[in-house]
């Protein structure tokens, strides 16, 4: 079965432009012309333009990807060796997207509203996203609460180094609540609920006091705001709704 440069284009989200881009430069030539000329793709096609879309989703230039790919199909390349390449390079995108996650949620949950750092700062801290994205939502959520007032407190005072800090605590509690869930470690176990005291410790600590009713209310934000979702989701799948369940538990065996 073969398939039109269109649908290609359909299939993998490109422009029909750069389908003809890729087959100028050798890149991803179609196995097949129609009688008048026209391109068609074979699965095969499909498969390499895959891998193409992969190695350019991680940055890598044009040639690169043809010479991967070349010695790839030439057998130069060890099958094994290049999933293993693959398996890699994914593991550190995602562990960047990590990090670029938590500098959003620390937006978010911060109220950062009052962030004291020169414009170096806040791009060393935060990257490229902007720490004030959620300033008017939140005010309009939260700005009548004494919460909202610690927070914007503190987050006015906290130097460069402290918004560093508090990321790294906040990085190496993911992932030691990633490891748990991939324990199998239920929402009610102990370790669970430990590691969902020391969240609501955390948010003490540089945000604002956390009461175990609030704590809960946070753990039940994380699930129905979808951005909370996403944040935690890509620490491991079904973390949000796991942190809420420990929240819970745990809020019920220190207030019982």
């Amino acid at each position: 079965m073969s398939y039109s440069v269109g649908q290609v284009a359909g299939f993998a989200g490109v422009t029909v432009r750069t389908l003809h881009h890729y087959d100028d430069i050798g890149l991803l030539v179609p196995s097949e012309r129609n009688h008048a000329g026209h391109r068609r793709y074979s699965d095969g096609d499909l498969d390499r333009l895959q891998q193409i879309l992969f190695y350019r989703e991680l940055g890598f230039p044009l040639d690169e990807v043809a010479a991967l790919l070349d010695d790839q199909a030439a057998g130069k390349a060890d099958p094994r060796a290049h999933l293993r390449r693959q398996h890699d390079l994914l593991t550190a995108r995602i562990e960047k997207l990590q990090k670029m996650a938590t500098a959003v949620e620390q937006a978010m949950e911060a109220r950062t509203m009052g962030i004291n750092l020169t414009p170096e700062e806040r791009f060393e801290v935060f990257g490229d996203h902007d720490p004030e994205q959620y300033a008017e939502e939140t005010q309009a959520r939260w700005g009548s609460t004494e919460a909202y007032a610690e927070s914007q407190r503190r987050a006015a005072a906290y130097t460069k180094d402290d918004w560093k800090r508090m990321q790294d605590e906040g990085a190496e509690w993911g992932e030691r609540y990633k490891a748990l869930m991939t324990s199998g470690e239920p929402p009610t176990g102990e370790a669970a609920m430990e590691l969902a005291e020391e969240h609501r410790r955390y948010l003490g600590r540089w945000f604002y006091e956390c009461p175990y009713e609030m704590h809960q209310c946070l753990g039940d934000m994380y699930v129905a705001d979808e951005r909370f979702t996403a944040f935690y989701d890509a620490m491991h799948p079904g973390l949000a709704a796991h942190l809420r369940d420990a929240i819970r538990a745990n809020a019920a065996r220190r207030t019982a």
